[in-house]
């Protein structure tokens, strides 16, 4: 009990299983999820120190509540650690990006962090705590057709970054985990996202684009189990000596050597791995 963490988007797959792996190992969990429902379900699986929380990172109101309550909860104590894993995840092509779905992306994965990070950091500060920003390999290189997702995850490395050095006086460690992909439900989402991108074009934008939609469910059917991340988070925040990043998956790994390359090369490496498409304007 002298261990308090909180944890975003905990209902399924990655923040699940980090609520469920933390609690096991005697840490008060208070994890956020969106409906009753699925806090329920969640306390299920765990002990009695877990403690569902209702946060949905879009709306102030909730942050706020959920701040409040868990300030009660551990007094001067504080907490240990902030694990921001709610996302969401929209793809495909810039050209057919729907710009309220990347806002939307945007609003959870970029702006939800900052506000549920500026809500608790007065209980990290008091615990000298950490914060774990569950990223993405898509935070490192922008992958065709990924980047609506990508470019949020750009944004939360670039947020993560500036972070790190920032809380550093109060001794509070920002640490970034960025995991390929992972067997979740995202992975289902994603699916389905790719599929009303594709059901929604029109039949001009289907012919220039058609064998990109037939990519989508292959890197789903190889993802890593999502304890493998939890296995990251939870070293990310109890290790004497932390990683300032873990990747998660070879994925992963792969996308940090890409990253390295020179901006010709890796497009070319990338490039070659896709179907044609676009007629004879490709190079």
């Amino acid at each position: 009990m002298d261990r308090t963490v909180v944890i975003t988007g905990a209902s399924t797959g990655i923040g699940r299983a980090c609520a469920l792996r933390l609690d096991g190992k005697g840490v008060r969990v208070f994890a956020g999820v969106r409906d009753e429902a699925a806090g329920a379900a969640l306390k299920a699986d765990a002990s009695g120190r877990l403690v569902p929380v209702a946060i949905d990172v879009t709306l102030p109101e909730t942050v706020a509540s959920a701040s409040r309550t868990i300030a009660d909860a551990v007094g001067p104590q504080g907490l240990a650690g902030l694990v921001n894993n709610a996302g969401v995840f929209y793809g495909g092509p810039l050209e057919l990006s729907s710009l309220d779905e990347l806002r939307r992306a945007f609003d959870v994965n970029v702006f939800g962090t900052i506000a549920v990070t500026q809500a608790f950091l007065p209980l990290l500060r008091a615990a000298r705590g950490r914060i774990v920003n569950v990223s993405s390999a898509s935070g490192l290189v922008a992958l065709p057709f990924y980047g609506p997702y990508a470019a949020s995850k750009f944004a939360l490395e670039a947020v993560s970054d500036s972070w790190r050095v920032e809380l550093r006086p109060w001794g509070i460690t920002v640490v970034v985990v960025e995991p390929g992909v992972v067997d979740t439900p995202i992975g289902e989402k994603a699916v389905a996202v790719w599929r009303d991108v594709r059901d929604g074009a029109t039949p001009e934008a289907r012919g220039l684009y058609g064998p990109i939609f037939d990519l989508v469910e292959a890197p789903y059917r190889r993802g890593v189990p999502a304890d493998r991340v939890a296995e990251a988070v939870e070293h990310a925040l109890f290790s004497r000596r932390p990683r300032r990043r873990y990747l998660v998956g070879r994925d992963a790994k792969t996308a940090a050597v890409l990253r390295r390359l020179p901006a010709r090369l890796r497009d070319w490496l990338i490039g070659r791995r896709l179907p044609s498409y676009g007629g004879s304007a490709r190079r």
